[in-house]
């Protein structure tokens, strides 16, 4: 299980996520609210949801160790992308 804290790209953890063999869930920190990823009608409505009822803030988890791989390296770019972002700016 890994805590997302900024989406900022979406997209991009869509296709982290597509390439992921096993199912991939969004759930509400809470955890009242879960949706598998890799279903496509669920991925729009839960992003819509977590977003507007959670804020930035959700978890995503694998129903398989091979799947988190992938998603590691997702996060890994996103946080250096947004490294980068900030040295810039400043």
């Amino acid at each position: 299980m890994m805590l997302l804290k900024n989406a900022k790209n979406v997209e991009s953890l869509i296709k982290a996520v597509d390439k992921c063999k096993y199912d991939v869930y969004l759930r509400s920190t809470d955890g009242r609210e879960e949706f598998n990823l890799k279903s496509v009608i669920s991925r729009y409505v839960a992003i819509g949801e977590l977003c507007k009822d959670h804020g930035d803030e959700f978890e995503v988890f694998c129903s398989s160790p091979e799947d988190e791989g992938h998603l590691m390296q997702f996060f890994r770019e996103l946080s250096e992308d947004e490294e980068e972002q900030e040295r810039k700016s400043a």
